[in-house]
């Protein structure tokens, strides 16, 4: 069941970082940092993806753990670009949000994998 969310939540968000990044290069003309989201943060749904198609559990749970790698990565530059003024507040705290909750999703189900 788990896993249906992450594969679910993990495309909404890639969806919004691609939209993200299409506004940082076209309307803030950013270029190096929101490239190196994009990277991460499309990143997370293509392992959990990948994960679902793990021929092992330990494959699984190295994508699972991959995907949780990126979604980290990409909440320290989502956390930069609001720091340095190319996301305003409200633009921030709702992929904040939607970051948060999908470390705590793949942290989840990093520990469930790792258990069992």
């Amino acid at each position: 069941m788990a896993a249906n969310v992450s594969v679910q939540k993990s495309f909404d968000f890639a969806v919004r970082i691609v939209n993200v990044y299409k506004y940082l290069t076209g309307k803030r003309k950013e270029y190096v940092l929101s490239k190196q989201l994009l990277r991460c943060g499309t990143s997370i749904g293509a392992n959990v993806s990948e994960a679902q198609r793990g021929q092992t559990k330990a494959d699984f749970t190295a994508k699972m753990s991959i995907a949780l790698k990126e979604a980290n990565e990409a909440h320290y530059w989502l956390k930069l670009l609001y720091k340095t003024d190319f996301l305003n507040e409200a633009q921030f705290n709702s992929l904040d949000n939607d970051i948060n909750e999908l470390i705590s999703i793949l942290t989840a189900i990093c520990r469930a994998a790792s258990k069992g």
